[in-house]
């Protein structure tokens, strides 16, 4: 579609010859002799651009800015003049005038202004776009719920949003601990600031404390530049430390420093960095337990327990159940350009009725199943339990469907350690699947420890928990 352009100027001639060099161009051009035709123009039609004479009968250039930046006209206005100063181009720009283009001009000059006002256009609806995209990403999902036992939650980490209070949000995997942190962050008075999130259990302990505390230049054979930890990169913000059971007792001594002193040392540094964060940690495990077992430092327990948000696990409060299955089915529906999906009152029965070992993560993940693999415009038990594959069996706890395996074997060259690599990513595939993204619980269903898991899990390239 063209862009508009109105011309706005008590010269006819130059209305005329102007109006024949831009539609020559491509423009779609309409004329005007004064300032209060124009309003009415403007009133009846949107225009892109406006190109507005400073002296005219009736209604000015400027008095007609005026005009148009109080009712809000949309459009980029050039002001033009044969009598125009500094002191006029200026005011004209503070009013809002793009540009300013003294009389008598060229016409290459005017297109040229006229591309120029375009692609600064341009600029700014991309910048407008990206800016509401990464507003989006950076605000939490709604925490959804119909249950007391979530009303409790959401309460309670409204109450302490606003305050610096340490929080452990403790829960089974896949309840929802990150929602809650992001809640607590995005709710509260930090929320321009940064939200960064850290599996502890997802990095090698080689590398943990680099990655939280940052390291100096040389501190170990790959460290090739300074660089600021995610503690740092936090600063003034949130940092969510997720499944903090997993970090090792040396990494607990300078966490515990950090929240007792507010400050971090750099890996092979020798100066100390003051960074004001408020942290709130997650864990799966029971860190009394822990630290009766010696493997959690006791000081550091009472730090972060300032504030416990206990997150229940959706067998705890099933009221749940039919609002977050619809809204992920919905989710869904429409990530993957799918018809609108309803979910039968017996279907929904046979969820309320599952034990959800995998919690909200097992039924997010089921929910993505059925929009892709489901068919008709309403889902049924029978249709629901056709691909309700690996997450237990909705009847009441058994153990699902058995999987099949298969893996590709050549018969001219049977490369055994290929074979028992595939053979190993598909069965830590199933075992995330079953355990609901729980790394530590699929470690243990494999019957291998959580270090080795996460390691081979990277080497696969698995995602999951």
């Amino acid at each position: 579609m063209a862009d508009r352009i109105l011309i706005v100027d008590d010269e006819a001639s130059l209305r005329d010859a102007l109006s024949r060099i831009l539609t020559a161009e491509g423009y779609e051009v309409r004329q005007a002799g004064d300032g209060k035709e124009a309003l009415g123009i403007l009133g009846a039609q949107r225009f892109d651009f406006l190109l507005c004479d400073l002296r005219m009968p009736v209604m000015g250039g400027l008095e007609l800015l005026r005009e148009i930046t109080a009712r809000g006209i949309p459009g980029t206005v050039i002001m033009m003049s044969a009598f125009g100063t500094v002191e006029t181009a200026v005011e004209a720009m503070k009013l809002g005038a793009y540009d300013y283009v003294s009389k008598p001009f060229m016409s290459d000059e005017i297109l040229l202004t006229l591309r120029k006002a375009a692609e600064r256009e341009r600029l700014r609806t991309e910048n407008d776009f990206l800016r509401s995209e990464i507003e989006k990403t950076s605000r939490p999902e709604e925490i959804l719920y119909a249950s007391r036992p979530m009303e409790e939650v959401v309460r309670t980490a409204g109450k302490v949003k606003d305050y610096d209070a340490t929080v452990l949000v403790t829960g089974e995997s896949g309840t929802g601990k990150e929602l809650v942190a992001r809640l607590l962050h995005f709710g509260g008075r930090r929320k321009g600031k940064p939200f960064v999130a850290v599996n502890c259990g997802a990095i090698p302990e080689t590398l943990l404390e680099s990655e939280l505390f940052g390291h100096r230049r040389g501190a170990f054979t790959e460290a090739k530049t300074d660089r600021a930890g995610l503690i740092e990169e936090a600063g003034g913000g949130t940092l969510f430390l997720d499944e903090i059971g997993e970090l090792p007792l040396p990494l607990q001594t300078k966490l515990l420093r950090f929240l007792q002193e507010g400050e971090i040392r750099r890996l092979g540094d020798t100066e100390t960095r003051k960074v004001n964060v408020r942290l709130v940690a997650a864990t799966a495990r029971d860190l009394e337990r822990e630290v009766a077992g010696g493997r959690f430092r006791e000081d550091l327990f009472y730090r972060l327990n300032v504030i416990r948000i206990h997150v229940p696990p959706l067998r705890e409060r099933r009221d749940d159940i039919p609002l977050l299955a619809k809204h992920f089915l919905s989710h869904y529906c429409g990530k993957y350009g799918k018809r609108e999906m309803l979910l039968s009152a017996d279907a929904l029965a046979a969820m309320s009725a599952h034990e959800w070992r995998g919690n909200v993560r097992e039924l997010r993940n089921l929910m993505e199943r059925c929009a892709l693999l489901a068919t008709g415009a309403e889902v049924h038990r029978a249709g629901l339990l056709a691909v309700w594959k690996g997450g237990g069996s909705p009847e009441g706890g058994g153990s699902g469907p058995a999987f099949e395996i298969r893996v590709p074997v050549s018969p001219e060259r049977p490369d055994l350690k290929a074979a028992v690599r595939e053979l190993e990513r598909q069965l830590i595939r199933i075992a995330l699947e079953r355990t609901g993204g729980s790394r530590p619980k699929a470690a243990e269903l494999l019957g291998i420890s959580h270090p080795t898991l996460l390691y081979k899990a990277k080497e696969f390239g698995i995602e999951g928990g």
